[in-house]
């Protein structure tokens, strides 16, 4: 049931995912497993059949001619404010009232007696409209005049324009890199019950239960002590679920006040897929400076997304861009400035890793390109730009890069995947070898750990011990696979040095734990692990007075052993010194609370320390492409990540294979494409791919690295391993272009585009070889 190693001297143990076995047997309940009221309702959103046009007129009367039709939700029916933006820049209404800005917005929801009946009706309606012109990517928005959605960000250090000009070698382009759908498996989901008076209650599936919280509020025009939102998990949710869940949240509880009855909404896939955002797609130009060994003298980058109709996380998502376009590479003088478009598409949102990958994967280009106008192995390049050495440790930010570890790591990377060897194999292959080509590459990562909005990085939690002996856990992080719920409760146990299976792991409530920050950009276990650990400090720092006082010793007589309690010479059960406890009437619960130490940030002077710390990974991946069809397979992986000293290696190993997989299904087989028209045309499973068991590297060896220590006061000295692993995938998209480079004999950098689909891969090939 559980792996059961030990760790000498405390009751701590090692634990497979809470939820693990009811994952797999079916019995691990989420918003759409959970019991409804009798008579409750069903929502299904109406949604725009154009990109862009003035909103004239509706008419439902077919849809409220449709048996079983209870009513029509619209921006009519909205007792507060029309607006669902997390970032408060009212430019996002839950229903519109005059301009439809992308295909698929949502116009109005009907509600019916069946989720069937309200999906059906909702098609009926006779929607009037005048045409606009539309803009569908961040160069046809710019090109059009489109506005930024949100404050653009500069990042700036040295003299760029002299270093650039009076660099040996220069280089100038242009990549496109795509946008990616989050494909939970568990779709956006809610259902509202109302209260007496303003009361609403919804359960939901989202990261982020106090924003949903507040946005409910906001819609319905009550106080936030009005609405409570419970989450007990996720079937995913990788950002996606951060902001977007605004929406239906919203639908579910506006619905249920008007007709006083539970309204529950689960869209279909393929709307899910169509009304709610992505990654952000990027068009990054880039201009580097650098010398005949291949060290950079000076970068600028301009960094235009699509971001959609409106602000939504945009801002600091294009801001994170920037924050990680240096990726693990010192740029002596460099400039960036980022371009957050407007589009008439979906608005997009957080995506795992925030906008970091789109920042470092064109750092990792602009090394490409320098390795082949140097005609140098890549990874030499890598390691020549290294962050470290004297004057080379300044962020583009003003960061200094303090805890570096990536010299030992990708050595060590370096000689355990036989990176050199292979490399040569891999080269003298490709010379009598006219078809199948291979590609072998080794990329580091970099990755700064902290939410960039400063007042996001604080957590609470709530710890109640029972005069039985057993303890409740709740803190304001929510469980969406990651094994956070784990993690903590593993923490609580240690330090109360009791069993694990004597806490109770509840469910995520805006009633218990207030104003919580979404469970995102790495920080869940660094936030809520210190929260719960702090809560037991303050219970525990209560039972030794009570013993001290009771027993007459000194409090440094007093000792949590694995179960019992030491005090002087005597030993009790855990259960039998709680009991007494409360007979004495000492305070058995406490509410914990911490602020990540030392962050700070002035976006208007682009300075500060956004980042606690970083986190470190590095992984070299083979690849075999062929040149007649453009398909290709990963025929090995190796990586090497940082996660400090882990609180579950199980966890963190099973964190970094999914995030690099899912880092790879980005940069290969997940393309998102629109239509003319402004339509999504990949909208469900069968149009949009992403990586399968088959896809996964033939050989994969993930190792963490043992030795390292976060020199931070995290919890236990960890790092955060959500986020970092994702850009590894980098890694499999560099090997495709070093097969690619192949057919023209390395002398040119094939430039690929991401995702490099087989199409794009066969178009590079052809473009080399002089055919295209």
């Amino acid at each position: 049931m559980k792996d059961t190693v030990s760790i000498t001297g405390s009751a701590h143990t090692v634990h497979i995912h809470d939820s693990a076995l009811k994952h797999v047997t079916g019995r691990a309940d989420y918003a759409d497993d959970i019991a409804l009221p009798e008579g409750t309702l069903h929502a299904y959103l109406g949604v725009s059949d154009v990109a862009h046009a003035r909103l004239l007129n509706i008419d439902y009367s077919e849809v409220l001619a449709t048996p079983g039709v209870v009513g029509v939700l619209t921006a009519a029916d909205v007792p507060g404010v029309n607006d669902i933006s997390p970032t408060g820049l009212n430019d996002e209404p839950v229903f519109p009232t005059d301009l439809i800005q992308f295909h698929g917005q949502p116009l109005f929801a009907v509600i019916a007696e069946t989720r069937g009946i309200a999906r059906r009706a909702a098609e009926r309606a006779r929607v009037d409209y005048d045409p606009l012109p539309h803009a569908l990517d961040p160069v046809a928005a710019q090109e059009a005049g489109y506005p930024h959605v949100t404050a653009q960000l500069k990042l700036e250090r040295g003299d760029v324009a002299p270093a650039l000009s009076a660099a040996q070698n220069r280089i100038t382009g242009r990549m496109t890199v795509g946008g990616q759908d989050h494909m939970y498996l568990e779709g956006h989901i809610a259902f509202a019950i109302p209260g007496e008076d303003d009361e609403i209650f919804v359960t939901c599936s989202t990261q982020h239960p106090s924003e949903a919280q507040h946005m409910v509020a906001h819609v319905l025009g009550v106080p936030s002590n009005a609405v409570v939102v419970n989450v007990r998990r996720m079937g995913g949710g990788f950002g996606g679920k951060e902001s977007q869940m605004n929406l239906f949240c919203a639908v579910a509880a506006m619905a249920a006040k008007k007709w006083n009855r539970t309204v529950k909404i689960r869209p279909d896939r393929d709307q899910d897929m169509t009304a709610t955002g992505k990654r952000h797609d990027f068009v990054i130009d880039y201009d580097v400076g650098f010398d005949d060994t291949g060290c950079i003298q000076a970068v600028q980058g301009t960094f235009a997304a699509r971001c959609g109709f409106s602000a939504d996380l945009s801002g600091p998502v294009t801001d994170r861009a920037l924050f990680h376009a240096d990726n693990a590479y010192f740029y002596p003088n460099v400039r960036l400035d980022s371009h957050p478009m407007k589009t008439n598409t979906v608005s997009n949102t957080a995506f795992r890793g925030f906008g970091g990958p789109q920042g470092v994967i064109a750092a990792e280009r602009i090394i490409e390109e320098i390795a082949y106008a140097t005609g140098q192995d890549p990874l030499d390049v890598r390691k020549a730009n290294f962050y470290g050495g004297e004057d080379r440790t300044l962020t583009p930010y003003h960061q200094e890069v303090e805890d570096n570890i990536l010299d030992r790591l990708v050595s060590e990377l370096e000689e355990t995947s036989d990176y050199r060897q292979r490399r040569q194999e891999i080269i003298a292959f490709n010379e009598t070898s006219p078809v199948l080509k291979k590609g072998i590459a080794l990329t580091p990562v970099k990755f700064g750990i902290s939410f960039t909005a400063t007042w996001y990085n604080q957590a609470g939690a709530l710890v109640h011990v029972y005069n039985d002996g057993s303890i409740h856990l709740n803190h304001g992080g929510t469980e969406m696979g990651q094994g956070l719920n784990t993690k903590v409760a593993q923490v609580v146990a240690e330090a109360f040095q009791v069993d694990f299976e004597r806490i109770k792991i509840t469910k995520t409530t805006t009633e218990k734990v207030p104003n919580t920050s979404a469970t995102a950009a790495s920080s869940g276990t660094d936030l809520n692990g210190m929260a719960a650990r702090d809560a037991v400090e303050q219970i525990k720092a209560r039972l030794v007075k009570f013993a001290a006082e009771k027993w007459t010793v000194a409090p440094d007589d007093v000792h949590f052993l694995p179960n019992r309690v030491q005090i002087g010479d005597e030993v009790l059960p855990f259960d039998t010194f709680i009991k007494q406890a409360y007979m004495a009437r000492v305070q058995l619960s406490a509410a914990g609370f911490y602020k990540t130490p030392k962050i700070h940030w002035d976006r208007d002077s682009g300075k500060g320390r956004p980042f606690y710390y970083y986190s470190y990974g590095a992984a070299c991946s083979e690849v075999t492409i062929d040149t007649l069809t453009g398909e290709y397979r990963v025929e090995r992986t190796d990586i090497l990540h940082d996660v400090g000293r882990s609180l579950n290696p199980a966890l963190d190993k099973g964190q970094v294979e999914g995030a690099f997989i899912q880092g790879m299904g980005w940069l290969t087989t997940e393309e998102l494409w629109w239509d003319d028209k402004g339509q999504l045309r990949t909208h469900a499973p069968s149009t949009y791919k992403i990586p399968l068991a088959s896809d996964r590297p033939r050989i994969f060896n993930v190792q963490l690295a043992d030795w390292s220590e976060n020199r931070e006061l995290t919890i236990k000295r960890s790092k955060a391993v959500g986020e970092p692993p994702f850009m590894l995938g980098i890694s499999v998209f560099e090997a495709l272009s070093h097969a690619v480079a192949s057919v023209a004999e390395y002398l040119e950098c094939p430039r690929l585009d991401a995702p490099a689909t087989p199409e794009r891969v066969l178009m590079a090939v052809a473009r080399l070889q002089g055919e295209g």
